[in-house]
């Protein structure tokens, strides 16, 4: 059983954590790892290796093989951070999608908070 203080609630504000997905060629994915962290605006970045994309572009379908970046960060960092994977990606339109985290460990979230500031 979960300690009732550890495990964070919907109905507790936790509106600034966020889940960054971000697709890449493989040869990319660590330099805009690294790029995140180093400018502080990532409290950590996993990289699962291996996904295949199959997508529409310029009115074709496509398929590659690519890294998904999963990103862990804040609504204050996110500006910065988006530019940044804009600014290095390799794509004309990267794939960024951020999503809300309604839930989860506080301790977790409490270190990726004082992780980026």
């Amino acid at each position: 059983m979960l300690a009732e203080n550890n495990l964070l609630h919907s109905d507790m504000p936790f509106h600034d954590c966020l889940l960054v997905q971000v697709t890449c060629p493989h040869s990319d994915a660590e330099r805009l790892a690294k790029a995140l962290l180093d400018a502080n605006v990532a409290a950590c970045v996993n990289i699962l290796p291996e996904v295949q994309s199959i997508y529409r572009w310029k009115d074709s379908i496509s398929r590659d093989s690519e890294s998904l970046l999963l990103i862990k960060t804040t609504t204050d960092a996110y500006p910065t951070l988006e530019q940044i994977v804009v600014d290095l990606h390799p794509y004309e339109v990267p794939e960024v999608i951020a999503f809300n985290i309604t839930n989860g460990l506080a301790s977790y979230f409490s270190w990726l908070r004082s992780s980026i500031r």
